[in-house]
């Protein structure tokens, strides 16, 4: 069973931006994520939190996801955070990391190196988004870029990644940046590779992959912007959600006896 896990021959789709309610502004629960990942034909994705890992924790302690990083029930999810960095917003896949938001960005990208992960600065230049700026890029250790964001402000913005993606010859990566169930896997990267783990995937993102590109649509958008307001709005905490999490689960529970 274990070997053919991890040498099966056919296209893996994942999503390396993903939010949950573990996230100020995530609104769906990691069960919710995964549920809606899987209708959409993905093999994973990556839990990248805003400045935290908690997610992990929770996932791991309900056996949904593996300290040893291979998949559960066919199914892969990759650690990760997108951490606020003291230049913008930097993806660091496939480490656990601590609470670095401020740090400076060329640091975090060597905290994640030294964890085994990868670093990769989601939507830069856009600028109402905390983009880190081309002028600190040029500075930093980056694995890839992601050169489409599938929530990006102005479309502009993906298209100048990819320019820097192509100067600086540095691979390329496609994700939802979902915070909400429903936009998951909306833009997400194929990686052809035999080993099915978060081993395998972090060793492919440094080669060509395909990438699925679509943006999220107004609804989406829409979406993502009243239930962000609405979280604000009533202080909802993430202990909130997880009550409630739990409770929509002893409900189902009753009603499938």
């Amino acid at each position: 069973m274990l070997s053919s896990l991890l040498n099966r021959r056919m296209p893996l789709k994942i999503d390396l931006h993903c939010h949950s309610f573990f996230s100020g502004d995530g609104v769906s629960s990691p069960e919710q994520l995964i549920e809606a990942a899987r209708a959409k034909g993905l093999s994973g994705f990556a839990i990248t939190d805003h400045n935290t890992c908690d997610a992990v924790k929770y996932l791991t302690d309900r056996e949904l996801m593996r300290p040893d990083g291979l998949p559960v029930n066919d199914f892969l999810i990759i650690p990760g955070v997108e951490v606020t960095t003291a230049e913008g917003h930097l993806l660091c896949i496939g480490a656990v990391l601590p609470d670095l938001k401020g740090r400076p960005a060329l640091e975090v990208c060597h905290l994640v190196h030294e964890a085994g992960g990868v670093a990769i600065p989601p939507h830069p230049y856009d600028l109402f988004r905390a983009g880190i700026r081309e002028n600190v890029l040029n500075t930093l250790p980056i694995d890839a870029v992601e050169v489409f964001n599938a929530a990006t402000t102005l479309k502009r913005y993906n298209r100048m990644a990819y320019d820097y993606a192509v100067k600086r010859g540095l691979p390329m990566t496609a994700a939802s940046d979902a915070h909400h169930y429903a936009a998951i896997g909306t833009a997400f990267t194929t990686f052809r590779t035999e080993n099915f783990s978060v081993a395998g995937i972090l060793e492919q993102i440094s080669k060509e992959n395909d990438l699925s590109q679509n943006y999220l649509s107004m609804r989406d958008s829409f979406r993502k912007t009243w239930n962000n307001w609405l979280r604000l709005r009533k202080r909802r905490s993430v202990d909130d959600l997880l009550k409630e999490t739990s409770e929509n689960e002893r409900q189902r529970a009753r009603t499938q006896r």
